[in-house]
């Protein structure tokens, strides 16, 4: 099954979530050709929230994806408003969803580090340059340290440009 962010975002932004791309969809933005293999966002959590994750995606065969037994999304229901992050592998590939941010915190901070991208298929906030630095820093995978090293490299040749 491919990724297909573009038809995620439009069914997350169709939904009514706020929310703000965290995860390499945001590396490729800021310039970095990085292959990615599920979207990452971070959006405010709680029973309402998840129900409009849940309505976005609800036709794809939802499971929660980092769970031993991969149940439905519908058969956790009762839980959502414990909810603090959500890891789904859907139809259209994986889609996880984050209440908070490693060294950036909360959907509030996270949303003030964000800037409004314009695709051809609608705007969509994105985590600016530095804050993504700081939160792959801070995630300490091997793969997040790479795109750190080359999202460096992007910070610094636009500030030789504005030079």
């Amino acid at each position: 099954m491919a990724q297909n962010d573009q038809a995620l975002l439009m069914r997350l932004k169709d939904s009514g979530l706020e929310f703000v791309v965290i995860g390499g969809l945001c590396v490729v933005y800021h310039g970095v050709p990085v292959a990615t293999f599920d979207l990452n966002i971070c959006c405010p959590f709680g029973e309402k929230n998840v129900q409009k994750i849940e309505s976005a995606v609800k036709d794809l065969n939802p499971v929660h994806r980092l769970t031993v037994n991969k149940l439905p999304l519908g058969e956790t229901r009762g839980s959502f408003k414990d909810l603090k992050n959500v890891y789904l592998q859907t139809d259209m590939g994986k889609l996880d969803c984050l209440s908070e941010v490693s060294g950036l915190g909360n959907y509030e901070q996270v949303l003030k580090q964000s800037i409004l991208h314009t695709m051809s298929f609608g705007q969509f906030r994105m985590l600016n340059l530095d804050a993504l630095i700081t939160a792959k820093s801070a995630a300490g995978r091997q793969k997040d340290l790479d795109a750190v090293q080359l999202l460096q490299a992007v910070k610094e040749r636009k500030a030789q440009q504005k030079k």
